[in-house]
């Protein structure tokens, strides 16, 4: 299905011939996969205007976020968006293959599921007291922006801690019997006070001071990286990445202790943050708030909801993928808000219909619930020509926070 292409450029209809080029800033240009509610579209324009002849793309499982969409994609020549990364740097998705065999393992789900609950921390807390040592800790510690250096403490209680929300560590069955294990979430408290210490900075305040967010509408924020702040940013967005990486790590490791098997191969990549590109002959500081990088031959896992398939895919060379900036979808996208899902679903059924599925769910509440998401095979639809699937994931076990779990850290 072909993306719709949106262009905000001057042109040149009405152009007398010979005329003088009118030195106008080049307008925003970006490009839009799959249907959207036009707040959702207005959000990415918002953004994109905030540097002249800014690109931008807005993935088919987009929706409201933050400042800036969920799904979307900003290229900046000149400037990095700490709005636009968001609250959750480096937030992404680790997958990877065991030797063990769905059919096998079957019978030992459920009481696999209680032991992931019980050994893997959800939320803020981290009910297991065993301390966690990490070559990134002792780099927070002697971090080059000073500031990050006072949040040690903060990170070294969360590190291997999964948050509440959307996040999940999962077992799923391949299409062809393997077992996978597959974890989303990101930087947890350490991200979130690096994010919003930098956008109290940009506003004018203390690093620690509390912010004015402002809500979804929140004007973007975006800094030179020419400037002292915005270089201080992007080290400091790196290493909250770094650290989001060492967790899910960390998670899958747990897990593959726990079913006492090993990774045969890994797939693991964030979804929100900032890269730098080369596209179209240019440089670009790329972020990607909820979209996943997708280059030719790279792979990349994305969920679906707690009760669907979910996949492995890869990049592919394309006039599309170049117009997508390489970049594809990072799971379903909410179809309801949190709130409109709490009140439309019914939670008690949504379990009663996983369980006759056979998905063993610890944990979730009814804004998660596969009702509130759409359905990843149609959003995947809107990027054909972009990426392939290789794997299918079914569902054997989910695992996330439940409702009455408390977690400040949350994009």
């Amino acid at each position: 299905m072909p993306a719709a292409r949106r262009e905000r450029r001057t042109g040149d209809a009405d152009r007398a011939p010979g005329s003088v080029e009118p030195t106008v800033p080049p307008e925003p240009s970006f490009t839009v996969f799959g249907d959207h509610d036009p707040a959702v579209v207005r959000q990415l324009e918002r953004c994109l205007a905030a540097e002249p002849g800014a690109r931008g793309v807005l993935c088919a499982d987009g929706h409201l976020g933050y400042s800036a969409p969920i799904g979307g994609v900003m290229a900046y020549r000149e400037h990095v968006s700490p709005s636009g990364v968001g609250y959750d740097i480096g937030c992404g998705n680790k997958a990877v293959r065991t030797d063990l065999r769905a059919d096998d393992l079957r019978p030992e789900v459920p009481r696999l599921m209680d032991r992931i609950v019980a050994e893997v921390s959800f939320g803020v807390g981290r009910r297991n007291p065993q301390p966690v040592d990490h070559p990134v800790l002792d780099a927070i510690r002697n971090a080059p922006f000073a500031p990050q250096r006072r949040l040690h403490a903060l990170a070294a209680s969360q590190l291997g801690t999964v948050g509440a929300g959307n996040h999940y560590v999962d077992l799923f069955a391949g299409e062809d019997g393997a077992v996978w294990v597959g974890v989303h979430f990101g930087s947890r408290g350490f991200g979130h006070r690096t994010a919003s210490g930098f956008l109290s900075l940009a506003a004018g305040r203390q690093f620690d001071q509390p912010g004015r967010e402002g809500g979804m509408e929140a004007p973007p924020t975006l800094l030179s990286t020419g400037s002292e702040l915005g270089q201080a940013y992007v080290e400091a967005m790196r290493l909250a990445g770094e650290y989001a990486y060492a967790g899910r790590d960390l998670v899958v490791d747990k897990v593959l202790e726990i079913l006492g098997t090993r990774a045969l191969e890994s797939v693991h990549n964030h979804h929100n943050f900032a890269w730098r590109e080369r596209h179209g002959g240019e440089d670009w500081w790329v972020v990607r708030k909820g979209a996943t990088p997708a280059r030719p031959g790279q792979r990349g896992f994305v969920g679906a909801s707690m009760g669907e398939t979910s996949v492995i895919l890869e990049g592919v060379e394309s006039d599309r993928s170049a117009e997508a900036l390489y970049s594809t979808i990072h799971g379903a996208g909410r179809a309801m808000s949190r709130r409109q899902a709490k009140r439309a679903l019914d939670w008690g059924a949504t379990r009663a219909r996983l369980r006759e599925h056979g998905i063993e769910l610890r944990g979730g509440a009814a804004d998660e619930a596969p009702g509130a998401y759409k359905r990843l095979t149609d959003v995947l639809a809107h990027h054909e020509g972009t990426v392939r699937v290789l794997h299918t994931l079914t569902p054997l076990g989910v695992a996330m926070a439940g409702p009455g779990v408390a977690d400040p850290y949350r994009d």
